[in-house]
């Protein structure tokens, strides 16, 4: 018998998820006000396919990605990505680095609806869920339409 690669369920399964239906983004900047949550628990990497069709010309859309933990990591409840920075590495002395609380920004560069790839984002098995608020960051106005999908592996 050949040897190939062994099944991987979550590989073949439809473990793809919508964090947003394709809709517009609120008016005037204000965030999604009921973000679906998405189960993510026992998954190890999340990978988000972002479609976003501006509605006038230089639009762009944000999101933040917001998880929860597992109960055994318990106390901060819903909590946001972060950024990391690594600080300059200098001879004999302590180096300090930065961490900031994370949001994205996707700018369209086409008046046609544009789908970009954002991740793998590393879950590592303790995050229990997601949701990924978003909104319009260009002309609050006319927002444009913006949809999350979620491929959990």
């Amino acid at each position: 018998m050949p040897q190939g690669l062994p099944h991987n369920p979550y590989f073949l399964s439809d473990l793809q998820p919508v964090a947003r239906a394709v809709a517009a983004l609120p008016a005037n900047g204000a965030w999604d006000a009921a973000p679906t949550e998405i189960i993510t628990a026992g998954m190890d990497y999340a990978r988000l396919v972002c479609t976003y069709d501006q509605d006038a010309a230089a639009q762009a859309g944000a999101f933040e990605i917001v998880i929860e933990t597992s109960g055994e990591y318990t106390g901060a409840g819903w909590e946001r990505s972060t950024l990391y920075a690594g600080g300059g590495v200098v001879g004999g002395a302590d180096t300090t680095s930065t961490f900031q609380r994370e949001g994205l920004e996707y700018g369209a560069t086409a008046a046609a609806a544009e789908a970009v790839n954002f991740g793998p984002i590393a879950l590592y098995g303790t995050v229990e869920r997601m949701r990924i608020p978003a909104r319009e960051t260009g002309d609050d106005a006319n927002p444009g339409t913006l949809e999350i999908k979620v491929f959990l592996m």
